[in-house]
């Protein structure tokens, strides 16, 4: 069973769509909220998207490309505006196949099944992690943010991966420190507060302003 997740603020389009693609047995989830679809992309993590060229607030060119920073998922584009221009930009912008409209379903069947064989292999995915829209790359060590990137150092990167995995859980002083220096020479217990203010000031600088909590006497948590 695939999950296939739909872009298309045409209602009667996107559950026309979904009836067809759930007929062959497989998992649909169509976007509601246009203006902030990433943390749905991330928490349903799709094998496929499709996704229309006109949509509110921003377009599916601009999707598609904030898709591509985390994923390399198979993207196909549906849109009314099937000239050759439309498909080469949609093709150039990380496009997998274009389907114009009106869409005949048979067509889109096809085309659909034809990039899932392509695809999987399973292989194609970025490992990230999510939380308040901040998407930590687990490959290049990089913190995302309304699409500007955060560059980390690796101390950085270990007390964010820690909490992230951790989200909603208070994260242990001791814990941290093992995280970070594997606990193979003495580290004092100041230089892990030194590390934890320094990236503080590095989130806030990008828009993240309070995103780590301390919790006095037992550690750190974002929540």
């Amino acid at each position: 069973m695939y999950k296939i997740l739909i872009i298309e603020d045409d209602c009667s389009l996107a559950n026309a769509i979904k009836k067809q693609i759930e007929s062959w047995g497989n998992d649909v989830l169509c976007i509601t909220d246009f203006q902030n679809i990433i943390p749905d992309f991330i928490k349903y993590d799709p094998h496929l998207v499709l996704v229309d060229i006109m949509l509110p607030f921003f377009n599916g060119y601009h999707w598609c490309t904030e898709i591509r920073k985390i994923s390399n998922v198979p993207i196909i584009f549906i849109s009314s505006a099937s000239d050759n221009m439309n498909i080469i930009m949609a093709m150039n912008m990380g496009g997998d196949d274009f389907i114009p409209k009106p869409i005949d379903l048979g067509v889109m069947t096809s085309k659909i099944q034809a990039v899932l064989r392509r695809a999987y292999d399973m292989g194609n995915k970025i490992p990230v992690l999510e939380h308040k829209g901040a998407i930590l790359n687990l490959n290049d060590t990089t913190l995302t943010f309304q699409g500007e990137r955060i560059e980390l150092t690796k101390n950085d990167f270990r007390i964010l991966q820690t909490l992230f995995e951790n989200k909603g859980k208070v994260v242990s002083r001791d814990t941290l420190m093992t995280k970070l220096w594997q606990m193979d020479v003495y580290v004092e217990e100041n230089t892990l507060t030194v590390n934890v203010n320094r990236l503080r000031k590095k989130l806030d600088n990008a828009g993240l302003s309070n995103f780590i909590t301390t919790k006095i006497g037992c550690g750190y948590i974002i929540e």
